[in-house]
């Protein structure tokens, strides 16, 4: 799903440099976690964390991922690096629980067993299918107003050849599987910072 810069995408657990020291994250979490919790109505009116400056100033892409019992229940980020950090996770993570067309909106009951994940993207560049390195780029492809992402993990969870992920995120685009060969389709990759919630 691309509606503006909103994406849906698989899960990613694969690592670059960390950026984020461990309190970071973890203010990062609390943040998304507590966007969740507002996405109940019941808890609407509860205040949202604060970052420390330096942090949710940041403009950087993300993708905010739940999962429960290790399965996925909603995912959804965006590429545009337009705000500050601290106001896009909390959307992502309110959008993850109740947009993903993918589920049903989580339930007030399943928000203490969700875990969360964050993914902070590098920019995107333009790119060579023979430049993308499996476990560390996740690939975009657009051709006309159609385009596709996959998050890195989905490269290493599957097992996948370069060829074979390109194939991926063509068909996830709604393209040809081969469609990543031809001259017409813009191939882009980008790396991820992901770090999540004890399991």
């Amino acid at each position: 799903m691309f509606a503006a810069s909103r994406i849906t995408s698989e899960r990613a657990n694969v690592l670059v440099s960390a950026t984020y020291s461990k309190d970071q994250q973890q203010q990062l979490l609390a943040l998304a976690r507590a966007a969740v919790r507002r996405a109940d109505d019941t808890e609407s009116g509860t205040p949202l964390p604060t970052l420390e400056a330096a942090l949710g100033d940041q403009r950087r892409a993300a993708f905010v991922t739940l999962t429960r019992d290790s399965q996925l229940r909603g995912c959804i980020g965006s590429l545009a690096a337009d705000r500050p950090l601290r106001e896009t996770i909390a959307e992502l993570a309110i959008a993850s629980a109740t947009e993903d067309p993918r589920f049903p909106p989580v339930r007030a009951d399943e928000v203490s067993g969700l875990r969360i994940e964050i993914s902070v993207l590098s920019t995107a560049a333009d790119a060579r299918p023979e430049d993308v390195v499996i476990g560390t780029h996740g690939v975009i492809v657009e051709r006309g107003t159609r385009r596709g992402l996959l998050l890195p993990q989905v490269a290493t969870e599957h097992h996948l050849t370069r060829a074979e992920f390109l194939d991926a995120v063509c068909v996830k685009a709604g393209f040809p599987a081969d469609a990543w060969r031809e001259p017409t389709t813009r191939l882009q990759t980008f790396t991820a910072e992901v770090f999540g919630e004890a399991r």
